[in-house]
This record gives structure tokens, sequence and C-alpha cells, in this order.
């Protein structure tokens, strides 16, 4: 008889809505495992930070009762005064220093996931599944005549069975929705889309590009929906290629804890994003499996009701006008702009200083525009952290290989122990 498969679902979060997900989920996930030819457990890693969206800590606390009676499932809190008592003892044990410690443990993007990782590779998981609080286990396909077909994903299953299947160090599925959080801002003259384009182009990464971004505004409200084919289960491939130049992203990201070897480190530059755009440059020796299945990203937490069951029949385009949007919009380009300089650095050292000489041109001639469209935040603050994470780009690198450094002395000690 095989061996009991034991599953981490994480989740790294600021917002209380992670409850809400589980709560809606749990028992559908339950389901999926049914199909296996072995008994599991989940369990559910929640990582919450209280300063992130100046949330509660009983905010993170409203699971129904009845999930914590479930046989086969485990809710595993890690509080922020659990990351410092680990800080401890991972600096005792491993004889490794304070800066060390923080490089790997601590809430953040990076560090948060970094520490789940942790904690589930103690705790004797298997695998590892990371899922984004704003993210929902079904597809939006549309057809021919335009209408919108809902599909549920058999989000946890597919990942197991094609990492099983394939043996594989890590599997990344496919998202469908709201795929960026950039609203939608008015061109109606050459000149406006000009500024659009400079600014889209400045903060912009491997993923998010203006030509992109203004294809889907044109064609569907901004809203990526599901391939029919990969919505049904077909069309797993191997991601090949160059190393640094196969990307995954953070969520719908299975980690196989079994070759805990061939899994680098999470890292960002202090208050930046692209965490999973470093963890993607240490997966030069590893196989990655792209399976098809699908996550609808609500980026703007516009429809919760998905999670009730409740489908809409439209989805709607989100514009700038809409003052629910600006806090995520803002957050979400200060984020991008702070780790552009080190993407930048890390994919041509050789041609780093043109390029950044590009960068602060196309946000100079267009953040004042950008900024008129918003009330509440101040959008040339992007300047002003552009050429301060510009300075500072060597010394963020060096923090980028001391974090993978000290995650191998980790790992070099999993095994011993």
């Amino acid at each position: 008889m095989k061996k009991e498969l034991n599953i981490g679902i994480g989740f790294v979060t600021g917002r209380s809505n992670v409850c809400n997900v589980i709560n809606s989920y749990y028992s559908y996930l339950q389901d999926q495992m049914k199909n296996l030819d072995r008994k599991v457990n989940i369990v559910f890693y929640i990582l919450f930070d209280l300063k992130y969206q100046g949330a509660e800590r009983e905010d993170f606390y409203n699971l129904k009762p009845e999930i914590f009676n479930t046989p086969g499932i485990t809710v595993r809190y890690i509080t922020p005064e659990d990351i410092e008592e680990k800080k401890i003892a991972v600096q005792k044990y491993y004889k490794l220093d304070e800066e060390e410690v923080n490089l790997i443990f601590g809430n953040g993007h990076a560090k948060g996931r970094n520490t789940v990782m942790y904690y589930a590779y103690q705790e004797k998981m298997n695998y590892l599944l990371f899922w984004d609080d704003d993210e929902y286990p079904v597809a939006c396909v549309k057809d021919d005549e335009g209408n919108i077909n809902w599909k549920m994903q058999d989000n946890l299953l597919r990942h197991i069975e094609h990492m099983e299947n394939e043996n594989a160090d890590v599997t990344i599925g496919y998202h469908c929705g709201y795929i960026s959080p950039i609203p939608y801002m008015n061109y109606d003259t050459p000149e406006e889309e000009k500024v659009i384009t400079d600014f889209i182009e400045s903060i912009s990464n491997e993923v998010v590009t203006w030509k992109s971004i203004k294809e889907k505004f044109e064609k569907n409200n901004g809203v990526t929906y599901a391939n029919e084919k990969l919505s049904d289960g077909e069309g797993a491939y191997e991601l090949v290629g160059e190393p640094g130049k196969r990307f995954v992203v953070g969520s719908t990201l299975c980690l196989n804890l079994k070759h805990i070897d061939k899994i680098p480190a999470f890292y960002n530059p202090p208050e930046a994003r692209g965490e999973d755009t470093f963890f993607s440059m240490g997966l030069a020796d590893s196989k990655i499996i792209k399976v098809p299945v699908y996550h609808f990203h609500d980026g703007f937490l516009k429809y919760r009701e998905i999670m009730d069951g409740d489908f809409p029949k439209k989805l709607k385009l989100i514009k700038a006008s809409d003052k629910a949007v600006e806090k995520r919009f803002y957050k979400a380009c200060l984020g991008w702009i702070k780790y552009k300089p080190l993407l930048m650095y890390l994919m041509d050292k050789e041609n780093y200083e043109t390029k950044m000489e590009s960068t602060h041109r196309k946000l100079k001639r267009s953040i004042k525009k950008i900024d008129s469209l918003y009330e509440k935040y101040d959008f040339t603050d992007l300047q002003t952290a552009l050429e301060k994470y510009h300075e500072d780009v060597e010394k963020h690198y060096e923090e980028f290989l001391e974090t993978n450094r000290v995650w191998k002395k980790l790992k070099k000690r999993f095994k011993e122990c």
C-alpha cells in the first residue's frame, strides 16, 4: 500500500479574504484528492502580515469551525510571534548570524514564502502549493457568441498528478481573469497613448507589456479568458529554455519538497515585488511542468461572489476612475518599480546603465499625466523609488546571492537531520 501523501497549501497574506477562499474550497480540495490512490493529508499554512493591509489579527481566524474537525485537514497558522521564535531557533541550530536568518524568515512576499516553505519541509509535506488570496479555482471560457462559460478546476489534483507522473521539481498553472492590476486609462489620441505606453514600459516586467495589456482592453475589457482545451486538462508540457528565461509566478506554483535541492529561495528587494521572478532565476537545473489548470485572478476583488458559486455573465472593464482600484494600482506600480533595477541588472549587466536611462526617461515623460488621473496617492513617488533602487542595485544583488547561499546552507543541514 502506498504511503500517505502530505500536501501543504501556502497562503502568504495580509488580507482577510484568505478565510473566504479556504471556507469556500476546503471540501472541494478534499473531493479532488479522492481520485488519488492513497490517503491525502492537507495542511493549510496561513502566514499573515498585520502591517500589509492594516488588518486585525482576528480577521484571519474567521474560518468555519467544521474545518478544524474535518479528518485529513489541518490549519497551521504562522503568526508574527511564531516567525520571531523560529528565527531564534534556526539561528542557534544552524549557527547562523542574525542577518543571515533575516534574509530567509519574516513577513513580505519573498520571506513569507521562504518561511512557509521551511515549515512545510520540516513538517514532512511532500508537496507545497502556493495560492494567492484573490484567486479562485475556476476558469472563464468565452465562446464564439461572447458568452462566458465557467468551469471548476481540479487545481490541486492536476498539480499532484503531473508532479508525480513527470517527476517534476516545480509545476505551474495558468491564470485567467484580471491578470494585471492595471486599470483602463483613456487614450483618445496618439499622444495620450504614447504617455500610457511610456509609463507601462517604465514599470513593466517580464510578464506585463503594453502590447498585451492594450490587446486585452480592446478585445475583452482587460480580461484574460481561459483556453478551453487547457481548462479541460489538455496540453501539459515542460518549460525549457535558457536559465533566467523560464519564468514562473507565485501562485498556482507547486513545489516538490522531496526534491528540495532543486528548489531555490525567494527574494525581493526591500518592500518590492519580484519574488517569483528572482525565484525563477534559480531554476536552471529544475524540471518545470506547465500544468493545464486555471485560477481566476480577482485582481481588484470585484467578484467575490464567485466563491459562492454565483458566476457573472459579464466581466466588466475596470477603469482608472474607479476609486476603489487606486490603492491597489499604486502599490503594484511601486512594488514593480522597486524591483525593476535588479531585474535589469541580473538579465543584462553589460547594458544595465543604458536600459536604466531609458526607463528613467519614459517614467519622467509620463508620470505627471498618470498622477493627474488619481487623487489620493502620489504616483510621482515612483521616480524617487526608481532612483533609490537604482543606487542600491549592487547591494540588492549581493542580498539576492546571499539569500540563496544561506538557503543552500539550510538545505544541506536538512539532509543531515
